[in-house]
């Protein structure tokens, strides 16, 4: 727990990362394999004095070194110029005896960028 800590922290904050940014929501749908494949919904919302860290977790239980990391993701959606990015990532992690794509999501990642002023 104490290493997550210190990687939010590592991360930096919004304001200081992405200047041109005023916020950042990223929904997503998290699925694993079972009869009804939808996990749960999720919505995280990113403020200028929010930590700069995208790195989701896994939420199956028993999960280990996974999760959904979309910092390079959302790093080259800002760098694009872009509002609206959808996608989806598999979880890499290992959990027991399942298998390796225990776990999914799909995302949608909105990003408000502050206005230009005039001079």
């Amino acid at each position: 727990m104490e290493l997550k800590k210190q990687a939010r922290v590592a991360a930096g904050l919004m304001s200081d990362r992405f200047p041109k940014v005023s916020g950042i929501v990223i929904h997503m749908t998290y699925f694993h394999k079972a009869e009804n494949p939808v996990l749960m919904e999720r919505t995280v919302n990113f403020f200028p004095t929010s930590n700069a860290y995208f790195n989701m977790e896994c939420m199956i239980k028993g999960c280990e070194e996974g999760g959904f990391d979309l910092t390079r993701v959302v790093k080259k959606q800002i760098k694009d110029n872009k509002k609206v990015l959808k996608g989806k990532l598999v979880c890499k992690g290992k959990n027991g005896e399942s298998s390796a794509e225990h776990s999914s999501i799909a995302y949608e990642i909105n990003v408000k960028y502050n206005r230009k002023r005039s001079k």
